[in-house]
């Protein structure tokens, strides 16, 4: 239960919906295996495999939407397609032009769609109304905006803007690497990678690297040079390990021994498991969020569109 990313969001105003009703609008979405003759099917499934579409605990809430694809590679289509292409070509005479082709692949992927391979992956989401935070286990802003479009089309109401701070996160990593110590609660780890603002995109990286005086030398040389830091492995609290990105995403979270011993302690069996670790996953995000955008400056007051159109995240 434990997430592994972050893709962090705010709820832009208190959002006026209850768990009832939260359950409910997601059920206009609910899961349903991928068609034959579809290449994808996208949906909402119980995040406890309980039949509930919310899990809840202690005013904080889990969703879950699953995504199913087909496999089917496009060089199986290309070598098919070319396959009927010469059966055509020996039957009119000549070979099929553009227009022909393009009808002989789309009409080669609906006959070998229906037996193609599926692939089933599910993303995670945390809820935090009371607080206004919003979080997707996931690697990439792609993949949290597959969940964020999907509770769009299912919700009524869903108040959602991105996070911003008063500093970049490229900035502030720099300042701290420049200055070898983290922002207090916050202890700097052995990963960095800088990359040039160049056309070449010139980038250097250290892993599992001591980040000590003889490389922070290097390190602001680099800094000197040009190349600013886009990634850099930090430690909160002595609890929760993280790499930071420009971003302002969070990657390879991991929530260190000590607190995975406390859920193990306080369970007996499965169930009892997952409701001791995703108490304790939220109450430790709860507290590490707020002080990451305290060492970035602050949350940044969002301004008003100037030409009075409402902003995309709020469209």
């Amino acid at each position: 239960m434990w997430f592994k990313n972050l893709q962090i969001y705010r709820l832009s105003a208190p959002w006026a919906i209850d768990l009832a009703k939260l359950d409910e609008q997601l059920a206009r979405g609910e899961f349903t295996r991928c068609p034959s003759n579809q290449p994808m099917s996208r949906g909402w499934v119980s995040p406890r495999q309980d039949g509930a579409l919310v899990y809840a605990s202690d005013r904080q809430w889990l969703i879950a939407l699953a995504i199913e694809q087909r496999l089917l590679p496009s060089s199986v289509v290309n070598e098919t397609a070319q396959e009927r292409a010469e059966q055509i070509a020996d039957q009119q005479g000549y070979a099929p032009g553009r227009k022909q082709m393009k009808e002989i692949r789309e009409r080669v992927t609906e006959e070998l769609m229906p037996r193609a391979f599926t692939r089933k992956r599910k993303t995670f989401v945390w809820i935090d109304p009371q607080n206004g935070w919003f979080c997707v286990d996931a690697g990439s802003q792609a993949k949290a905006e597959e969940v964020i479009e999907h509770l769009r089309n299912c919700l009524d109401d869903f108040p959602l803007k991105a996070l911003h701070t008063q500093r970049s996160p490229q900035s502030a990593m720099a300042d701290w690497l420049a200055g070898g110590e983290a922002p207090a609660g916050f202890t700097i780890d052995r990963d960095c990678e800088l990359k040039a603002v160049g056309e070449e995109k010139a980038a250097v990286r250290y892993v599992r690297h001591p980040l000590g005086d003889e490389v922070g030398g290097e390190i602001k040389s680099h800094l000197a040079a040009g190349k600013l830091p886009t990634r850099l492995a930090l430690t909160w609290d002595e609890r929760i390990s993280f790499v930071l990105t420009e971003k302002l995403e969070i990657k390879r979270l991991t929530f260190l021994d000590l607190l995975k011993e406390e859920a193990e302690m306080s369970a007996e069996h499965a169930d009892e498991q997952f409701d001791a670790d995703f108490a304790l996953m939220t109450g430790e995000l709860a507290r590490f969020l707020p002080q990451l955008v305290e060492a970035l400056g602050g949350e940044q007051a969002e301004a008003a569109p100037v030409d009075g159109s409402v902003p995309p995240w709020e469209a």
